[in-house]
């Protein structure tokens, strides 16, 4: 088994991104034409600063949760939590930059990390694509399940 082989071994390194103005329709189309589950989002130096993910994508009106409303004491009040959900989610559907409804929240690996390592940090984190970075933040490539699939078949 390749475990031990260099993350830079089977990342894309030519790797399709987007910027953080670029608005919400482009970003889907581009996801849409290269039929990718993710694109890596990069500041105009190369850091990267997010990543867009076909599900940040689809929260659109239709699925809107509205909040929960409780009657109490003859007034109506206003679940929080549920409400915190649906402002989160009615920001998202009337975003129209990038930079709005990317997540920042991912993971991350180095080009020297192992393979074995990737594959543990995609199981225990339960991502699709990990971008690749250099030790500045640069983006350098980018590694989706089904590269490190076919990597370790092929090797197995």
């Amino acid at each position: 088994m390749g475990d031990d082989h260099a993350v830079s071994e089977i990342m894309t390194t030519a790797v399709v991104t987007l910027s953080p103005d670029q608005t919400v329709p482009e970003a889907a189309d581009l996801l849409s034409e290269h039929r990718f589950g993710a694109a890596p989002v990069v500041d105009a130096a190369g850091h990267l600063v997010g990543l867009l993910r076909d599900e940040d994508l689809l929260v659109s009106e239709a699925n809107l949760h509205v909040p929960t409303a409780i009657e109490f004491l003859g007034a109506e009040l206003i679940w929080p939590p549920s409400m915190h959900r649906y402002e989160a989610e009615l920001k998202k559907a009337a975003a129209s930059k990038v930079s709005e409804i990317m997540t920042t929240d991912f993971a991350t690996i180095l080009p020297t990390d192992t393979v074995g390592q990737l594959a543990g940090l995609m199981h225990d984190t339960g991502v699709s694509h990990v971008p690749v970075i250099d030790a500045d933040g640069r983006l350098v490539g980018i590694v989706a399940r089904g590269d490190l699939v076919r990597f370790l078949a092929a090797t197995s």
